[in-house]
């Protein structure tokens, strides 16, 4: 998500998860995948149905820019798309547009009748975007079958764009644009479409991770009453056209930092009147970690550790054995390790290593700190859209790091900078920065309206027919709905030993931006998305939010 975006646009999105556009590669040639071919079941998977209690799961994989994807399919014609969690609408890039930014990705063929296509207002209901590194599309929406990890809307409202130079992606005004254009996830959940109205996430650095809808992916939680579930912040209403407050963010409360156990208080922007916590998005867009100048400095306070420009970044030694931790709600720990926080060696000196997090401006909607991939990498997360008066939205976290276990040796991290890159093109300054400070700007909610926290705010959360699990007053995590992205076969060999054989969810290849029955020539083809016993999803560019 753009967090330099301004935010009234922000607010306007119902807080949920984003697909965005992907950029295609185009130096495969690979052959076509059919959909749903072999033993989807045995992964968990379920029907490709829009019946209650649906369920499914799908491989995550990471591109060239260190967003992650997924396989999607609008109107049976498979796309690729990237995961947000910062935004909340879908567009895809259509044939209309003819300009270079628009051709390097697959488009959706507005020559094809799509037999699920549904027109708004003869085409002519107008949407725009625009970003803060003055870049936009624009076009028209409509309504399609959308499909994910199995999982079934029709009618799903999603922005046509016909003119774009789009090269970031956030948020839209398609739910402002036409009637009940809800986010695909806000659909699930409000329609009780879903077993239960949670997804997950499981992100890895080199490795295909999975998404989960519905249901959790059980093997990678080995044991579900160790995730800690954290409540998401309300906000109080901007200015004075309602007095109810609202969920805008997938944010949670930071109860303090840690640097090789020296724990730090943070110190918000907009201090609570019984809470010196900050609040901290987690955000599946952003590649980075992202805090205030007066935490971050704190953070840094290890030897040999500077700040070496304006934009807030900072370097540490490439041999740096400190630990970074952050505490959330009742204080329970997460790691990050040299090798989650290290982005790799300045090209000036390469023994000094750029760092995570960097340090960033107040924002007046008062969310302090933004924890991107390199933190959600370190835990298997669950995101819970609550239940309409009985729930509130949670975000589940489940940690891989043990905050006990000795730190990975300096070989392992210069092992994993090697892998990615050799340096960072950046010069360091020969003199020590100093810190800025900056004026408190004016905070953007109605604090007449004071959110309550632990309070379930209504806010066309999950329809009330769902049984709550994960409430604050008591959680029973083992009953959420389980799928599995591995599974093992048993083989009786001719000595008459049985041997194991363990499958992951893995990438199929798959053809994109192709209707049934066109000719797979005229479009490009890439490796995509599926499982190994492959149950397949779709590939192409598009921009979607859950």
């Amino acid at each position: 998500m753009n967090r330099l975006a301004t935010v009234v646009l922000l607010l306007v999105l119902n807080f949920a998860l984003q697909f965005k556009n992907v950029l295609a590669a185009s130096t495969y040639n690979l052959p076509s995948t059919p959909l749903q071919d072999g033993p989807a079941l045995l992964a968990g998977q379920a029907s490709n149905s829009t019946a209650l209690n649906a369920f499914g799961i799908s491989p995550v994989s990471i591109a060239g820019d260190g967003t992650y994807y997924v396989v999607l399919q609008a109107g049976q014609i498979s796309f690729r798309a990237a995961l947000d969690t910062g935004s909340a609408d879908f567009w895809l890039t259509s044939t209309e547009c003819t300009n270079s930014t628009c051709m390097s990705v697959p488009r959706y063929p507005l020559t094809y009748a799509s037999p699920t296509f549904v027109s708004i207002n003869n085409n002519e209901t107008a949407f725009t975007v625009n970003y803060a590194d003055g870049t936009g599309a624009s076009g028209f929406v409509a309504r399609e079958t959308v499909e994910v990890a199995n999982v079934t809307v029709a009618n799903q409202a999603f922005g046509v764009v016909t003119s774009s130079n789009i090269t970031l992606v956030s948020e839209s005004e398609i739910s402002a644009r036409a009637a009940s254009a809800t986010p695909f996830f806000s659909t699930l959940a409000q329609q009780g479409i879903l077993d239960y109205p949670i997804f997950g996430l499981s992100l890895t650095r080199n490795a295909t991770g999975t998404f989960t809808l519905g249901a959790i992916d059980v093997s990678v939680v080995q044991n579900v009453s160790q995730v800690v579930w954290n409540e998401v912040v309300s906000f109080s209403p901007v200015g004075t056209q309602t007095n109810t407050s609202g969920y805008f963010y997938w944010a949670i409360r930071m109860s303090s930092f840690a640097v090789n156990g020296t724990q730090y208080t943070p110190q918000p922007t907009y201090p609570g009147p019984n809470d010196n916590s900050s609040i901290a998005l987690l955000d599946v867009g952003t590649t980075g970690l992202y805090g205030p100048y007066q935490d971050v400095s704190s953070l840094f306070s290890f030897p040999s550790s500077r700040l070496v420009d304006e934009s807030g970044q900072w370097a540490v030694p490439c041999d740096s054995s400190a630990i970074i931790s952050f505490s959330f709600g009742d204080g329970a720990t997460f790691v990050l390790e040299p090798t989650d926080y290290i982005i790799g060696p300045a090209e000036g000196n390469p023994d000094l290593c750029l760092s995570w997090p960097k340090a960033a401006p107040p924002s007046t909607d008062g969310v302090d700190w933004l924890l991107g991939t390199p933190f959600l990498r370190t835990v298997y997360s669950i995101w819970s859209y609550g239940i309409d008066y009985q729930e509130p939205p949670m975000i589940g976290l489940y940690p891989y790091n043990n905050a006990s276990a000795p730190v990975q040796p300096f070989s392992v991290v210069e092992s994993s900078l090697s892998s990615e890159s050799a340096t960072v093109a950046t010069t360091l300054p020969n003199f020590v920065l100093s810190t800025p400070t900056y004026t408190t700007p004016p905070y953007a909610f109605n604090t007449s309206v004071p959110a309550v926290y632990g309070e379930i705010v209504q806010s066309e959360l999950a329809t009330s027919t769902y049984s709550p699990l994960i409430g604050t007053l008591a959680v029973n995590a083992t009953a959420l709905p389980q799928v599995t992205g591995a599974y093992t076969l048993f083989v009786t060999n001719s000595n008459g030993a049985v041997v194991t054989s363990t499958y992951h969810i893995s990438q199929p290849l798959v053809t994109l931006g192709v209707p049934p029955g066109w000719n797979s020539a005229a479009s490009r083809s890439i490796s995509g998305v599926g499982l190994a016993i492959p149950i397949l999803i779709t590939l192409v560019a598009g921009t979607w939010i859950i």
